[in-house]
């Protein structure tokens, strides 16, 4: 905005509107820079702990805030808080949520809101195709049904942290973190990303179609079971 448009807002006595843009998929971190740099917005979240964000959302104690705000674009007028337009964000993802949770299959497997939450940000992050999102969320549903690990890439990068540097080695794959689902059974302790509408719905409505074998098995090299046929039929799916 020019020096001219301020002005001329100021003599009409409107304020000045700004814009801050959260995408799909970005994580906590990634809104915390974008935060820092939006020009006219009062910063008071600069250095603060996860924990110390969450308490400042009202979130209860022991909230991870990762996943907990909804991307959009934002409009702020100058002198509002980095807080204040979280809190809308906050807000705007705990409707959605609560809406995802009213709405869902009863047969999924999940026990909590948060866990939806947490499956719709790995689904987010597993592809950016939303034709693909409902048939991701079925393949992975249906491992949680039958007691296989995801094995989802973007949970290891993101329990990698800082060590991620673009690339992932079997190394990275093979090594325990609190995320990686390639060592750890069921869903990760929280969620890896701020999820779109499409996989928030896609969690709560997995698609039922008939789904490739092979998808189901995907990095797993053993034979198939003379018993997997009939699993494949209790979650839903037809074997062929």
């Amino acid at each position: 905005m020019t020096v001219r448009q301020m002005l001329e807002l100021l003599a009409s006595g409107k304020e000045a509107q700004f814009n801050a843009r959260f995408i799909e998929g970005s994580r906590l971190s990634d809104w915390m820079s974008i935060l820092q740099q939006a020009k006219y917005l009062k910063h008071t979240l600069a250095g603060k702990s996860e924990a110390e964000i969450a308490a400042a959302l009202g979130m209860p104690a022991g909230t991870h805030p990762e996943g907990r705000l909804y991307p959009d674009t934002y409009s702020y007028t100058a002198g509002m808080s980095d807080i204040a337009l979280l809190k809308r964000a906050h807000t705007r993802m705990e409707k959605a949520l609560d809406e995802a949770w009213q709405q869902r299959d009863k047969a999924l497997p999940y026990k909590t809101p948060e866990q939806l939450l947490t499956m719709a940000s790995i689904i987010e992050k597993e592809t950016a195709v939303a034709a693909e999102r409902g048939k991701v969320a079925s393949v992975f549903v249906n491992r949680l049904r039958i007691g296989m690990r995801l094995q989802t890439d973007p949970t290891v990068i993101y329990g990698m942290g800082a060590r991620y540097t673009g690339t992932i080695t079997r190394k990275d794959l093979d090594t325990p973190t609190a995320y990686n689902t390639y060592t750890i059974s069921g869903l990760p302790p929280t969620p890896i990303a701020m999820p779109s509408q499409a996989s928030l719905t896609a969690a709560s409505q997995p698609e039922k179609r008939l789904i490739s074998i092979l998808l189901l098995t995907a990095r797993v090299d053993t034979p198939l079971p003379p018993i997997w046929p009939a699993i494949i039929r209790r979650c839903g799916f037809t074997a062929s």
